[in-house]
């Protein structure tokens, strides 16, 4: 088995992990709050990890073009964060994760065109059983009373999610390595950079909506899992653009993206959460678009 599959599976169970534990730390708490303090226990984390390895001496060595491509990566970040609570604002969560998910398409369609990547006919039908299956799981039609509380403005903000996303792992993967495809900069190093650009995107939408009060009002449960949340970020992270190191984003991307498999997993095993037999249809679909590239590489 590839390596880069490896940290890619690693970084999807991470992903998962954190939308559980966020959930629970979420009661009570304001999310653009919650999305705020998870980042700085991800920038903390990154930047000890950094330490750690010993990398940060490599800082001086990083070229201006890396710098810009990390930089870059970390503000679509923060646009993905900011419009994906947004969009949760306006929608129910059952109608704006599916769309927000679906970056991992619109990812693949920007490598093959800007990073040049290589596609084939097993990525092809990959990607139509992904999109196929992402469809499946969008529930569009409203009620009379929420097509009066807001209409479809909340779909705005979920595409916008999920084109900051696909721009994040692209980009990502540009600053990663260097015009011929080798490491440009450690792993490690390189995502505690981006997210020091992910920072001051969370508290801008933090003081924009004049939350930045209510942290006095946050229990120790809430912290405590915000902090864990914030913990399975960094892993996930770490292990996402390690794999963005070794592997093209047309394969990586994906298979980090199959953590909204295992979050609807774990929502049934913790939450109790039922599906519909459209939105499993569309999970199986998925999963297979996923995979379909990786066992066939």
């Amino acid at each position: 088995m590839q390596l880069w599959i490896i940290y890619a599976a690693g970084a999807a169970v991470f992903a998962a992990a954190t939308t559980i534990l966020a959930k629970i730390g979420l009661k009570n708490v304001d999310s653009n709050l919650a999305a705020a303090v998870r980042t700085m226990v991800v920038l903390a984390f990154a930047w000890v990890i950094v330490f750690i390895v010993g990398s940060q001496g490599e800082i001086r060595d990083v070229e201006a073009r890396t710098w810009v491509f990390l930089a870059l990566s970390g503000f679509a970040t923060g646009g993905a964060w900011l419009c994906y609570f947004r969009a949760l604002q306006l929608g129910r969560v059952s109608r704006v994760v599916p769309i927000s998910k679906s970056s991992p398409i619109l990812a693949m369609i920007l490598a093959f065109i800007f990073l040049r990547e290589p596609v084939g006919w097993v990525i092809i039908i990959g990607m139509v059983l992904m999109g196929v299956g992402t469809w499946l799981m969008i529930e569009l039609k409203m009620s009379d009373s929420e097509e009066k509380s807001g209409g479809r403005s909340w779909l705005v903000f979920a595409v916008g999610s999920a084109v900051f996303a696909a721009l994040t792992s692209v980009l990502g993967r540009a600053g990663m390595v260097d015009v011929y495809g080798n490491p440009a900069i450690e792993a490690n190093l390189g995502t505690a950079i981006r997210t020091v650009a992910v920072v001051p995107m969370a508290w801008i939408m933090v003081f924009i909506t004049g939350k930045q009060k209510s942290i006095t009002n946050v229990n120790r449960k809430s912290w405590l899992f915000l902090v864990l949340s914030g913990l399975a970020t960094g892993a996930s992270w770490l292990l996402f653009y390690r794999a963005l190191q070794l592997g093209t984003a047309s394969r990586v991307v994906p298979i980090d993206k199959l953590s909204i498999v295992l979050t609807m997993g774990f929502a049934f095993v913790f939450f109790r959460e039922k599906f519909s037999k459209r939105s499993i249809i569309g999970l199986v679909l998925l999963t297979a678009g996923t995979l379909l590239p990786v066992v066939f590489y």
